[in-house]
Parts: structure tokens; C-alpha cells; sequence
């Protein structure tokens, strides 16, 4: 088991899950502190990476792409305060950080994770019902139905439509945008044959941000939500429908799990001639196909 103890949180990795537990310092975000701990499968990291710095070092995870609803959501806009998957490290636990990497990284080699994009999500989003107020609104979000009330700045289109109820079978997508420079940010639900071009400011299914503290726990109802959605890489139904005569072969039968073995060898040995792979990292990584042969 490897694990890291900062103020900025803690994590953990047992050889199969990384458990993401933020701190208690008062420079954690409440987005972090709200979303608490994250339990990331191996199965859904494309990598991991330290950064060293001269006060401070940066521990990064990369998550496949589709794994997690919260990023799904977000297209990758969350910033460097409020993202879970960034640990700041102090100058004196560098080798800690080190260490931690390569046991994740020899994990990810030894189980040959693909770090290419899912069809699922591999990680189940926030827990509902939740409720947040940010922005000229406040989203609620109880597992089957969004609903939106404004508050007392919201624009007269909105505040004169009243409250929104959007059953989870009416929306197709989900977004939400943080505020950059003088732009706002919203939270914008897109309903099934009612698309709107409006700004968020006018437009019924959405709420408007406007930079400040809440902002980014509006991005908690977006990743709610769609871990309800399908999955935007999900395989199209259509394998039902295909005739009897375009039916896919049947696979080949599995490869003799020994010989497989044999070629991962032969594979690790090639890594290492090469450089890819240390000495120790070599002889961990044959150790353990050894032990399953």
C-alpha cells in the first residue's frame, strides 16, 4: 500500500482503488470539500504524474476520458483549486510523492490498464438529493427530476416563468462553465426538443454564474445528473436489428493463459532493454507474471 499525507488532502492506493480524501486545511476548496472522498478504480486512470517545484510539488492523476461524470460535465474546465484529482505537496515529501507514482504506474503496467477512452462511467458522480443556490438561481437534483428556482436577480423572463421542473428523461446533456474574465459562467440543461440559444441570463434551463465562492459546487448538480445520462461513447443499440446472415463471427477461443504469460515476459523484457523500465521496476514486474505462471 502507498500512501501520501498532506494538508491538502490524502491518498491512498492499495494496489486496485485510490482513495482521494481531501483536507482540512482552510486553502482546500468547498468544491473539494463538498464532492469528499473519491474512490477512483485503477481501471479508470490513463496515468499519473508528479511535478516538483521549489516550495511545492504537484501530484496529477489523468483519468480515461468518460470515466468520471464529474469531468464529463465540466469538459475539463474545473481549476487547479477545485480540481480532486491535483494533491499540492510539500518540498519535504517529494520521495513520498515519487514513490507513490511508481507504485501506481507499476500497477497501471502490470494489470496493462488502456489508457484510451470508456463507453461507462466508471465512477458513480455525486450523491442525491442535493441542493445548491449560486448564481441568479438554485438547482436542486433528486435523482429523477431538476428543479430550478430564481432568485430575486434573476431576469424577468425567468422570474416571471416561475419555477422549472425538467424530468431526467427530458434532458439530453448537461454543462457546466465557469466564469472566465468578464464572461459568466452557467449551469445549462439541454431539453429534449426544445433546444435554446438564449444566453444563460434568459434562458429558463439554466443558471446564470457570476464568479463567485458557490460557483463551482454547480458543477456538483451537473456531474449528478449526468452519471444519469447515457453515456455520450456508449455503443448504439443497433446489434438486435442486425440480420441473422451480418451476425460477427464468433471470437476466437481465449489464448492459453500460460503462453500469454510467456509473451508478457518477452514484452517486459523489451521494455527494459530499452529503457522504458528500471532494473527494479523489471525485476518487480517479472516477479509478479512468475507468481502467476
Amino acid at each position: 500500500m502507498a500512501e501520501i499525507i498532506q494538508k491538502d488532502g490524502t491518498w491512498v492506493f492499495d494496489g486496485d482503488t485510490l482513495r482521494l480524501t481531501p483536507g482540512r486545511d482552510k486553502n482546500v476548496s468547498l468544491l473539494r470539500r463538498e464532492l469528499g472522498e473519491l474512490l477512483v478504480p485503477l481501471g479508470a486512470l490513463a496515468g499519473i504524474s508528479f511535478e516538483q517545484g521549489k516550495k511545492q510539488g504537484r501530484l496529477r492523476l489523468r483519468l480515461r476520458d468518460g470515466a468520471d461524470p464529474l469531468l464529463q460535465a465540466t469538459g475539463g474546465r474545473l481549476t487547479e483549486p477545485h480540481d480532486p484529482y491535483q494533491l499540492t505537496v510539500e518540498s519535504d515529501r517529494y520521495g513520498v510523492a515519487e514513490y507513490f507514482v511508481d507504485e501506481v504506474r507499476n500497477a497501471l503496467l502490470l494489470d496493462q490498464v488502456p489508457s484510451g477512452p470508456v463507453d461507462a462511467y466508471l465512477l458513480p458522480g455525486p450523491s442525491v438529493p442535493l441542493s445548491v443556490s449560486a448564481g441568479d438561481g438554485v438547482a436542486s437534483f433528486d435523482g429523477e427530476r431538476v428543479r430550478l428556482e430564481w432568485k430575486w436577480q434573476a431576469e424577468d423572463a425567468k422570474s416571471a416563468a416561475g419555477p422549472r421542473t425538467l424530468p431526467l428523461a427530458d434532458i439530453v446533456a448537461v454543462e457546466w462553465q465557469p466564469t472566465v474574465g468578464l464572461d459568466n459562467g452557467h449551469l445549462r440543461f439541454t431539453v429534449r426538443a426544445a433546444p435554446s440559444k438564449v444566453p444563460p441570463k434568459y434562458d429558463p434551463n439554466a443558471v446564470e454564474l457570476w464568479g463567485f465562492k458557490r460557483d463551482p459546487l454547480m458543477a456538483l448538480v451537473a456531474a449528478a445528473v449526468q452519471a444519469r445520462l447515457p453515456h455520450p461513447s456508449a455503443p448504439a443499440a443497433v446489434e438486435e436489428a442486425r440480420p441473422a446472415e451480418q451476425a460477427p463471427a464468433a471470437a476466437p477461443a481465449a489464448e492459453d493463459d500460460h503462453d500469454a504469460l510467456l509473451r508478457r515476459l518477452r514484452e517486459l523484457g523489451e521494455l527494459h532493454r530499452s529503457g522504458v523500465l528500471t532494473d527494479e521496476e523489471f525485476a518487480l514486474a517479472k516477479q509478479a507474471v512468475l507468481k502467476r505462471m
